[in-house]
């Protein structure tokens, strides 16, 4: 059940959460007519020529096809991650596709990439003028159709068409909704396939890492990729673990899609601890972009302090809305953020 102050923040809650999202696009759709950049300024990152005024942003899913930027600029966002993007336009897997539980602040989904496909979102972005409000990450993805053996083709393909309008590239093969895709973390695939990106494209490549993976897989497919000349990671994607039993909790806790917000919590805090040791000085100026189970101002300080370079949300905008974004610039202000503040010293 809704507790009735978060009902009334965010309202949206007593909607199926299917019908909430398609209504969230249309308001975001006529905002964007008439929105302005109003982008706070708090642990302001230069990075690789970009400029974030703050290093909170949101994750990609929430904005897939590039059409409400306006709008999310206006909220305050300090960087937008767009897509995932396929090749081809590509339809979301059959229903159920989305479900929340509100009581767990948790969001499942086994959408599989549906979007609009490269040349809607590259014609929005080409109408933007340069530079933009923010930093702009293009997430790539195979079609579902796509083989692994071929799945590189998608993703040059995708570069060449953003190579001029993308300020970075996410390289996700870490989603669970488009089945086989994680196996390219697999070393047989990982090594050539990240080579033929590297050498394809001069814009910088982060690497959406996967919970899932086991600790010791983990390590390596952060000692690979660095190997292969990646620019940095995003930790994490949703998860496929469960933490209660999946028959008496369905349509939420599915066997198949993945799960964002409280309960990817604690995995996603721990691989971030896992990525700052295990590079240690190797990490050198490579990016870490920490995402998961952030639902609080307290929780962006945080993952902050603990050696993220930026911060990423997508459950907090469902169950506090776009005024999160401005919450946390206001706490940011506040002693709250010492912390922050004497790490960048």
């Amino acid at each position: 059940m809704v507790k009735l102050s978060r009902l009334w923040a965010s309202p949206w809650l007593c909607l199926p959460a299917s019908l909430a999202h398609d209504l969230s696009q249309v308001y975001l759709g006529l905002r964007s007519y008439f929105a302005r950049p109003n982008i706070k300024t708090w642990a302001s990152l230069t990075w690789r020529g970009l400029h974030f005024k703050n290093p909170l942003g949101i994750a990609g899913g929430v904005d897939k096809n590039a059409d409400h930027l306006n709008s999310w600029w206006s909220y305050g966002v300090g960087f937008i991650e767009v897509g995932t993007v396929t090749p081809k336009p590509q339809s979301a897997n059959p229903p159920p596709i989305i479900s929340r539980n509100s009581e767990r602040e948790a969001v499942w989904n086994k959408m599989g990439f549906p979007n609009k496909g490269a040349v809607h979102v590259a014609t929005n972005l080409k109408k933007l003028v340069r530079p933009y409000a923010t930093p702009l990450l293009v997430n790539i993805g195979k079609n579902r159709e796509t083989t692994n053996v071929d799945a590189y083709k998608d993703y040059l393909s995708l570069i060449d068409t953003f190579e001029n309008t993308a300020d970075a590239f996410v390289i996700n093969i870490s989603s669970p909704n488009t089945s086989g895709l994680r196996e390219l973390f697999k070393p047989e695939f990982l090594t050539g396939f990240l080579a033929q990106l590297r050498a394809h494209t001069r814009r910088p490549l982060l690497l959406k890492l996967s919970p899932d993976l086991a600790d010791a897989a983990f390590a390596e497919v952060l000692d690979t990729s660095l190997a292969a000349g990646v620019d940095g990671w995003i930790i994490s994607n949703t998860t496929t673990a469960r933490e209660i039993n999946p028959v008496t909790q369905a349509p939420y806790f599915e066997a198949a899609g993945g799960v964002s917000g409280r309960p990817l919590a604690q995995r996603s805090l721990f691989l971030l601890k896992s990525a700052v040791n295990h590079l240690g000085a190797r990490r050198g100026d490579r990016l870490l972009i920490s995402a998961g189970g952030v639902s609080s101002p307290e929780d962006v300080f945080e993952r902050l302090a603990l050696g993220a370079d930026l911060v990423q949300i997508y459950s907090a905008l469902i169950f506090s809305g776009p005024g999160f974004l401005k919450k946390v610039a206001v706490a940011a202000e506040s002693l709250e953020f010492s912390a922050i503040k004497a790490k960048n010293k």
